[in-house]
């Protein structure tokens, strides 16, 4: 039996191509002593993957070696005894359809506790981006106006959700018209633009915020973060979750024309790693599992079949065709 394998083959230059990648066949792999052998069952595709590919983001990916991203895997074959046949398990692992671990870093999931491919999104990393992120950079209080970008995505529409149980006015802006809706009728934000239809960003939003601006959890980067910042009111907070807007330029964007605005209004920005909060996982995971039984949160998933079609869905991100979390199921 053979076993699948995707490698780096070239860095991408601009928006990745299918060309970058190269699938390869290998031996199946065996679990030794304090092994155990793993079946992929979901890989996530995420946007930070764009600079470990290119180089620019460490620990960056390495020519004619595997990608890594975060996995849903079955243990298949157990010689380790924090682990028996049948446990799913969660963590950073190589793009292989089969591979053998240590253990180290991996975490078991509770299938019956929630769906497997919820581990890599809503509780998950994911979830725990929009939850530590918004409350403890952007510190929302009720009645306060938060926006969103990239609000359709994977954590720009938790986020959102948790703004809302926070108690404020949310404006989430997106690619499509149909993400729009979404936006509105399943995830509860109080108004959304569409930023391909609008002539005039900035303009939209103040028309969408007739409060301003207080908090901005920014996925996007670029022109859209800029209208937004001009409509910030004092002492505004702004989390720096991404930048896709630029993750395929081929020069980096540097612009200190914003810098009046964050001096004049008191704003704070601040960016982040989710691994900063990681000795508060229990707590976002537990929080954010007690929303979601609650029916307060819910989520989408974008799902792609088949493990060759892992760059297919990793450069659907850069083109807007995930709604909410996209993943490969293997």
């Amino acid at each position: 039996m053979k076993n699948k394998t995707i490698k780096l083959k070239s860095r991408p230059v601009g928006m990745p191509l299918i060309s970058d990648f190269i699938t390869v066949e290998e031996s199946l792999p065996e679990a030794g002593s304090g092994e155990i052998l793993l079946k992929a069952i979901y890989i996530s595709v995420d946007p930070y993957l764009r600079g470990k590919m290119s180089g620019t983001k460490d620990p960056r990916f390495e020519l004619d070696k595997p990608i890594a991203s975060k996995l849903i895997a079955e243990v298949v074959e157990s010689k380790n005894e924090k682990f028996k046949k049948g446990d799913y398990v969660s963590g950073y692992l190589d793009w292989k359809e089969y591979q053998v671990s240590d253990g180290a870093g991996i975490q078991q999931v509770d299938a019956k506790a929630a769906s497997l491919s919820a581990y890599l999104g809503v509780l998950g990393v994911t979830g725990l981006s929009a939850y530590f992120a918004l409350l403890e950079i952007g510190k929302p209080k009720p009645g306060e106006t938060l926006v969103v970008s990239g609000a359709a995505g994977a954590v720009g529409s938790i986020a959102g959700q948790i703004g809302k149980i926070m108690g404020c006015r949310v404006v989430g802006i997106a690619g499509t018209d149909e993400k729009k809706e979404l936006l509105i009728t399943k995830f509860g934000f109080d108004a959304a633009i569409n930023y391909r239809t609008t002539l005039d960003i900035e303009v939209a939003i103040a028309a969408s915020c007739p409060n301003g601006v207080d908090i901005y959890f920014d996925n996007v980067g670029g022109e859209i973060s800029d209208a937004v910042i001009s409509n910030m009111n004092k002492y505004g907070r702004i989390a720096v979750c991404g930048s896709i807007s630029n993750y395929n330029d081929t020069e980096q964007a540097l612009s200190p024309s914003l810098l009046p605005l964050v001096v004049y209004k008191f704003l704070t920005i601040q960016g982040f790693l989710i691994a900063d909060f990681a000795e508060k996982f229990p707590e976002g995971i537990a929080q954010l599992s007690t929303w979601l039984n609650e029916g307060k949160l819910t989520y989408s998933e974008t799902i792609i079949d088949g493990f060759t079609n892992l760059p297919k869905a990793f450069i659907g991100l850069f083109e807007g065709r995930n709604e909410g979390k996209m993943l490969v199921k293997i």
